[in-house]
């Protein structure tokens, strides 16, 4: 099947699709932040790789990574149009992804990724993990 928007009007449509404010990933995580009392984050830090969030203070970049963009294996979604072009695509975006946290981690970063899929069920077992919750949790916490 060929698209049905021109090479321009895909483009400006492509070009519309924001990385910032997603709400199954990024809001979401805010909300579970506020609910656990994880304090200390911060949006927009420059640091390499654009984390979602950064703990400048604890040292943790933590992305939220989408299943379809970063290859995650919860659904299997592979478009079949331009199939090639989304398979070398998803393997880019996997192969910056482990650079990105190979150098975080030499800079002395511990890296957190976490799968919209287990923001999205509410897992925070990696934040946990990760150090991030500060003992005043409130609520029920599902395990990752």
């Amino acid at each position: 099947m060929t698209d049905t928007f021109s090479t321009k009007q895909r483009s400006e449509i492509m070009k519309a699709v924001k990385s910032k404010g997603n709400k199954s990933t990024e809001v979401k995580l805010i909300e579970i932040f506020k609910l656990h009392h994880i304090i200390g984050w911060r949006r927009d830090y420059k640091l390499i790789g654009h984390p979602d969030f950064a703990f400048p203070k604890k040292r943790i970049a933590l992305f939220a990574d989408g299943c379809f963009w970063h290859g995650h294996n919860c659904r299997n979604l592979t478009p079949s149009d331009n199939a090639e072009y989304w398979e070398k695509k998803i393997a880019r975006n996997k192969a910056r992804d482990k650079a990105i946290t190979k150098e975080l981690i030499q800079k002395g970063w511990k890296v957190v990724r976490i799968w919209e899929c287990e923001i999205k069920k509410g897992k925070v077992q990696k934040l946990k993990a990760a150090g991030l919750f500060s003992g005043k949790e409130s609520g029920t916490t599902k395990n990752a």
